[in-house]
């Protein structure tokens, strides 16, 4: 075992602004790595925080089993109710995505269920967000357009499902 090397304090904005573009890069994994030394010098950064769910979000489709409830341990770390909703939303909607994208048998309605979620999640944001920041009603119409523009995404019959480890 490894025994992990801390950063400095200092370098805390360069190392973000590095986790920022391994995001950009598709390198979640290695935005994570970063994001988690940030937050073991300053565990309440919420740029880190952030930046942290985020990178376990960009991992849903190929990642760990785990990353879903990984990434919802995170939210209790936002700071304020607004926070919370939005990002739990975002986990939510790209949930949902990461299933369309796998196109496997019973996507649909899998799918349908982590949308209303989100929906529900961004409707709570909403209701408490800061003035002038619309940021949740945008993501619940990009949720609604894709249930909208897509039949096969609708809710679940009562027929069991192959795939429910997704979930």
């Amino acid at each position: 075992m490894f025994e992990l090397k801390p950063i400095s304090p200092e370098s805390v904005p360069a190392a973000l602004s590095k986790a920022e573009r391994y995001r950009l890069l598709n390198e979640p994994r290695e935005a994570e790595s970063i994001c988690l030394d940030v937050l073991d010098v300053d565990p309440d950064n919420p740029r880190a925080i952030v930046l942290l769910l985020l990178a376990l979000t960009d991992q849903f489709e190929h990642g760990p089993s785990d990353i879903v409830i990984r990434a919802r341990k995170v939210l209790p770390r936002l700071q304020g109710e607004y926070e919370r909703a939005y990002y739990a939303g975002i986990i939510c909607e790209r949930r949902a995505k990461a299933i369309v994208r796998l196109n496997a048998p019973g996507f649909g309605g899998m799918a349908y269920e982590w949308l209303s979620e989100a929906m529900d999640w961004y409707d709570k944001a909403d209701k408490v967000k800061p003035a002038g920041n619309d940021d949740a009603v945008l993501r619940w119409n990009t949720c609604a357009r894709l249930l909208n523009e897509h039949p096969e995404i609708k809710p679940r019959s009562d027929e069991p499902h192959a795939l429910l480890m997704l979930e």
